[in-house]
């Protein structure tokens, strides 16, 4: 073996230990890498290029709920959306959606989500009897937010289809600009 093979095998060598090294640490922080064979035809490629690790995030599909499974039942709301007309920046609006199990299987929601962190639902836990009635409270805080606004809260549950969409609307007052560059509420 000439000199040059021998000095590119040991510089792979050693890329391929410093790679698989930085994987066994980096796997410790939440992060883990996925380990590719090596390449076994390295002959007169005196400076092999490494296998690349791929990055797999831990946390990808967290936001991710999964679809209730079992008895599929119906949901019917008393109003699908709810406009509040105009309110002011940094207020709390509360509006309480009613809704009934229409179908013939206990009514179980997974999950309740705002369309942003302005827009927070609460939702019941425990599972509604077929005719009941349940409450998902929606509290709208609009922020710095100003204008005309659409939120929607999506409610995942065991009905079919398994997501269901409720709307609030706002035009929310941006206030008035003072002399001093101050901002009034209201108006």
């Amino acid at each position: 073996m000439n000199e040059n093979m021998k000095t590119g095998l040991l510089i792979a060598i050693g890329v391929l230990t410093l790679v698989n090294t930085v994987m066994i640490v980096s796997s410790d922080s939440g992060v883990s890498y996925e380990k590719t064979p090596l390449n076994n035809n390295i002959v007169s490629n005196a400076a092999a290029t490494p296998a690349q690790p791929q990055i797999i995030d831990a946390n990808a599909g967290a936001d991710v709920i999964p679809e209730p499974t079992g008895p599929k039942t119906t949901i019917e709301f008393a109003e699908m959306e709810h406009d509040f007309g105009t309110i002011e920046q940094n207020t709390k609006n509360p509006k309480t959606f009613t809704f009934t199990n229409t179908g013939t299987e206990p009514l179980i929601i997974a999950n309740a989500k705002g369309s942003c962190g302005c827009t927070v639902p609460q939702y019941p836990r425990e599972p509604i009897a077929p005719g009941e009635t349940g409450e998902i409270e929606v509290v709208y805080s609009p922020g710095s937010q100003k204008n005309q606004q659409t939120k929607t809260v999506t409610i995942t549950a065991n009905t079919e289809p398994a997501t269901t969409v409720i709307r609030i609307k706002a035009n929310v007052n941006p206030g008035a600009a003072t002399n001093d560059g101050a901002v009034q509420l209201g108006g």
